[in-house]
This record gives C-alpha cells, sequence and structure tokens, in this order.
C-alpha cells in the first residue's frame, strides 16, 4: 500500500478524523492517555475531557450528514395551522396572504405555497365569483359605446382633465370629424373611427406614456365626455385598434393633418429640419434592427423613426417609424413624395445631418429643384489641407443672431466633387464656431449668401430639441412594442399632439415658440367642472396665476359648436 494512503489513517489532518482516531485509540486499543494525546496533537488532560464528553453522549456523531442553513421556521411554523384551516375554506393563497397580513403574520405567496404543498393541497381550481370571499376589489368600468353616450341637462362633475377642452375650439377649427372621414379610418359601429381619435389623442395631449396608461382616466367623465364616450376606451381596446392602421392609414392620417394646418397658417412649407432617431428596444426576442443610439454611443435593437420639422413653425409635420436600414438614405425622397402629393409642390429647402442620405440621393434632391444644407464627414486629409491654408485664405463673416456666442466666425469656400453626385457643390469650411477642428458645411446653393446659410444650418438643432421634448413630455422613448407597425401608430399620433399644441401656443401671448411640456403645466394640466345644459357645456376653472392669459387670448368669449357632443356649445368660465 503506497505510504500516502497509510498517512491519512495514521496522520490525519481533518479535526474530525483525528478525533475520531485518537478516542479509538484510547478507548479500543486501550493505549494510555499521555501517549495517544501527543501523537494526535492534543494535550493529555484536553484527550481526558473528550474521552469524558465522548462516553456521556455529548460529542456529535462523527458520520451523519449535516444540512446546511436553519431547522427552524420562525415565520412559517406559527401560521402554518392558519393557513391550512384557511386553504379548507376554499381560499387562493392570496385570499391566504391576505388574511395573514390583516392578523400581523405576513407570508410571501411561495411560503404559503410550500405549507399547502407540504400540507398535501393540490392547486385551487377555478371558482366562480360567488365562491371568492368578499373583500375590496378594483371597481369596473363601463363599457366605451357612443351609442350609451347622452348628455344629461342639469348633470355637473368634477374632473382633472378640465384642460382637454381648451383644444376642443382648435379641434373644430380643424374640421377633425372631416379629417378623420378624409383620412378613411377604421372604427366600429360600438365606437366610431372619430371617438377612437380623440381617446388617443387625450393620452397624448395629457403627457401619458403608454396606451396602457389609460386605465388612469377610465373613471374620469371628463376625459370620456372630450372624447365624446360614456367611458374611455380600455387598454386592449386601444391596443387592437393600433393594429388596424396601416402605413397607407397613417399617411392619409398625416396628409389631412397638414392640409388643415397649413390652412391654419402653421406649416408655411419653405423649409424643413429632418432627422433620424432611434427609439430603443429593451427586450430579449424581437425582429428589429441595429441602429446606432445616440445616447448610449453604440447601436443596439431599435425602431429608426425619420422626423420632419417645419423650419419656421418648428412643428413636426412628417414621422416614419417603419424605415428598415436599406431604406434610411432614401427616406428623405419619400418625405418629398408626401409633401408634393399633399401641397402640390416639393419643399424649397431641406436642412438635415451628414449620415441621413447619401451622395446620389443629394444628386436626385439637386435635379428636382430643392436646396439642401447639410455637413460633411471631414478626413484627416481634409482637416490637414485646410489648417494649412494661410490666415488671409480665411474670410470673416458675421451671423446676426441675437444671444449667439460666437457670430464672427471665418470661413473658407471651395467647389468639390463627390462620388455619385452630378456636378459640383459648394464647400463651408466654418472656424471660430467654439470647436476646435473646422466644421464642413455642404450645400447645393452656389450663389447664395454665406452668411444665412450658415445661420439656417445653426438653426437645424431646434428638431433635435423638438425630439428631445418628445421624448421627455410625449414619451416619444417609450416603446409601445416590438413592432413596427404599432410604433409608427404611436409617433403619427405624437405628431398629431406636437401640431395642437403649437396650434394652441399661437393664440397665448408670449407662448408662441414654448416646448408643449411648458403649456401643458401652465394651461393644460388643471382641475374643473363641467356643468351640462339643455343647449351648452360649462367648463369652469378655478383661479390659477395663468388665467389671465387665456382670458386675453380670448378663451372666455368662445361659442362653438361641437359635433361629437351632440352639436352643444361649449364655453369657457375662469375663476
Amino acid at each position: 500500500m503506497p505510504d500516502r494512503h497509510r498517512a491519512f489513517f495514521l496522520r490525519p489532518s481533518l479535526p474530525a478524523h483525528r478525533l475520531y482516531e485518537a478516542l479509538r485509540a484510547v478507548i479500543v486499543e486501550g493505549e494510555p492517555v499521555r501517549t495517544v494525546a501527543p501523537r494526535f496533537h492534543y494535550t493529555p488532560g484536553s484527550l481526558a475531557v473528550l474521552c469524558s464528553r465522548f462516553r456521556a453522549g455529548a460529542l456529535p456523531p462523527f458520520f451523519q450528514a449535516r444540512r446546511p442553513g436553519p431547522k427552524h421556521q420562525p415565520k412559517k411554523a406559527p401560521a402554518r395551522d392558519r393557513a391550512i384551516a384557511l386553504r379548507k375554506q376554499n381560499h387562493s393563497v392570496y385570499d391566504i396572504q391576505r388574511v395573514l397580513r390583516q392578523e400581523g403574520r405576513p407570508l410571501s405567496v411561495r411560503a404559503i405555497w410550500e405549507i399547502l404543498r407540504e400540507a398535501g393541497f393540490a392547486r385551487l381550481p377555478r371558482r366562480a365569483d360567488e365562491e371568492r370571499p368578499v373583500y375590496a376589489r378594483p371597481a369596473a368600468a363601463a363599457v366605451a359605446d357612443r351609442r350609451a353616450f347622452v348628455l344629461t341637462p342639469g348633470q355637473a362633475f368634477s374632473t382633472p382633465a378640465a384642460g382637454l377642452f381648451l383644444f376642443v375650439p382648435l379641434l373644430v377649427t380643424l374640421d377633425l370629424p372631416g379629417l378623420v372621414q378624409q383620412a378613411r379610418l377604421p372604427g366600429t359601429r360600438q365606437i366610431p373611427p372619430l371617438h377612437y381619435l380623440l381617446a388617443l389623442l387625450a393620452l397624448k395631449l395629457l403627457g401619458k406614456e403608454r396606451v396602457s396608461h389609460v386605465m388612469d382616466l377610465c373613471h374620469d367623465p371628463g376625459a370620456a365626455l372630450f372624447a365624446g364616450l360614456n367611458a374611455l376606451p380600455k387598454t386592449t381596446a386601444l391596443t387592437t385598434y393600433s393594429y388596424r392602421l396601416t402605413r397607407a392609414g397613417t399617411l392619409r392620417w398625416l396628409e389631412a393633418l397638414v392640409q388643415a394646418a397649413r390652412a391654419q397658417g402653421l406649416l408655411p412649407g419653405t423649409s424643413f429640419n429632418l432627422d433620424f432617431h432611434a427609439v430603443p428596444h429593451f427586450g430579449e426576442e424581437s425582429v428589429l434592427e441595429k441602429h446606432y443610439v445616440p445616447r448610449r454611443s453604440h447601436a443596439e435593437k431599435s425602431v429608426l423613426v425619420f422626423l420632419a420639422q417645419d423650419g419656421t413653425s418648428r412643428a413636426l409635420c412628417y414621422s416614419n417609424a417603419r424605415v428598415l436600414k436599406a431604406q434610411q438614405p432614401t427616406e428623405i425622397l419619400r418625405f418629398v413624395t408626401f409633401w408634393e402629393r399633399t401641397t402640390g409642390q416639393v419643399p424649397q429647402e431641406l436642412v438635415f445631418d451628414s449620415r441621413l442620405t447619401t451622395a446620389a440621393v443629394l444628386g436626385k434632391l439637386d435635379a428636382r429643384g430643392i436646396r439642401f444644407l447639410t455637413l460633411r464627414r471631414r478626413s484627416e486629409k481634409m482637416l490637414g489641407d485646410l489648417l494649412a491654408l494661410p490666415r488671409a485664405a480665411w474670410i470673416p463673416c458675421h451671423l446676426d443672431v441675437p444671444h449667439r456666442k460666437y457670430r464672427d466666425p471665418l470661413i473658407y469656400e471651395s467647389r468639390v466633387r463627390l462620388k455619385d453626385y452630378p456636378g459640383d457643390l459648394r464647400q463651408i469650411a466654418i472656424k471660430g464656431l467654439g470647436r476646435e477642428l473646422p466644421t464642413l458645411l455642404l450645400t447645393n446653393a452656389l450663389t447664395a449668401p454665406p452668411a444665412p446659410l450658415l445661420t439656417r444650418y445653426a438653426q437645424r438643432m431646434v428638431i433635435e430639441n423638438a425630439i428631445a421634448d418628445g421624448v421627455a413630455f410625449f414619451h416619444l422613448d417609450a416603446l409601445c412594442s416590438g413592432l413596427q407597425l404599432e410604433v409608427d401608430f404611436s409617433v403619427a399620433w405624437t405628431v398629431a399632439a406636437n401640431l395642437c399644441y403649437r396650434l394652441f401656443a399661437r393664440r397665448i401671448a408670449g407662448f408662441e415658440a414654448a416646448h408643449p411640456k411648458q403649456v401643458y403645466r401652465r394651461f393644460i394640466n388643471t382641475l374643473g367642472e363641467v356643468h351640462i345644459q339643455p343647449d351648452t357645456i360649462t367648463v369652469h376653472y378655478p383661479k390659477r396665476a395663468h388665467n389671465p392669459l387665456l382670458l386675453e387670448a380670448g378663451f372666455d368669449r368662445e361659442r362653438v359648436r361641437v359635433p361629437w357632443l351632440h352639436d352643444r356649445v361649449l364655453r369657457f368660465e375662469f375663476g
């Protein structure tokens, strides 16, 4: 036998093994304690004590397996009999949890189920309502049905969504029923398309993050009255409706909306800011492509959204959330087609970033007579050539932009040719804008003065501000689905809500350029009382600091007949 095997028994190293061999040598072999103790690294006195304790049965067993962890359950044990008694009364684990919590013995659902399983209970079969214990439950709201919508004279109620009614004169002016008919939106006999649209628009105007948050308003009579319904449609109804609208239907809705907004003078359509925005997807399984997300500085699965903003009014006027990576360079041409079909003319000017499209598409824009402004990606050779230019080659240029820190940059103009672009492009290199390296601006406006071009491109930042505002207030990044179809639907309603806020803000002195979040906080987020009379509906608002601005805008003199409220006249009272 190898020496190492003999050493395992003769020279044990583990404490329990060492004690076993020492006790065996004294008790079985009869060796004296003073001889055995040094061999196993004990003192004679301590080994004598261990022998005495072994004979008295005070030592733990040597060969019994030990289970780690506590051997007593201080929370489950006292509640075991009570949980079993409640299950015998046909209570579910959630009912038992509720009762135990009321009795001051809280247990988790898992702990209760372990008690019942150890006692031999199977899962509780589905019970009828009368078999369930009586306790407080969520109140069921009425089913949304336009046919059940009635206006009872003398009825009065308070609503936290009273600010929604301030948009009603605007929606009547836009002829919202006509827009719905023009867009041929789907609907049902229970909820016609106009009322589906109003319910969805109410959520966007109130800055609700998701369609599911309609449950916050399902018992509010004010929000239901705004939509012309007895109650708002619930999450399932609105989500199901969103899947019924195709991209063609969304385009028809956007076309009708743009035409109505232009009739109000909101969208001149002379110049547009264009940009992409990636809405990240946080799920594990999806068929979405990966796009670059600037906030995270890497590409990840996301929905790529194309947005167009009117450069004058700063209102969003077009969106597409069904852009695939292969279609990204040509999406700008689809917007041009949309605008030409909607207004009968192509856009005069487009301003966008360098990553938006390709040189071949720029050539198609130039062939259609569309002026564009974009940036050029800088290579090391380009920067080296620019930095090697003498100081005299750079020309001073003054930008007439108030409150701008850098208003006197230096520019250097040249003509350049790009691969796949038929002809020359004008390149303007700019220094002195607060950046270390020069900025390269590309345009097909070969003869226009440089200062207006630089000023106009600097204003392109407003679309990035609009996107940031859409993320903050309209919750653009709250991805409603892993399917682009429903995301496209949600973004289109964001565009509609943005247009409504822009039109509303134009009436308020000093708030013409305010962000929707500011307008909402000061005017829309308010309580109110609604009084229904035979011919009128009066919304009374309490005193607020900004009510004088509404009075100055003439809201107290509004008398508008609302088609979806049985042609009742809507009027407002303040404070």
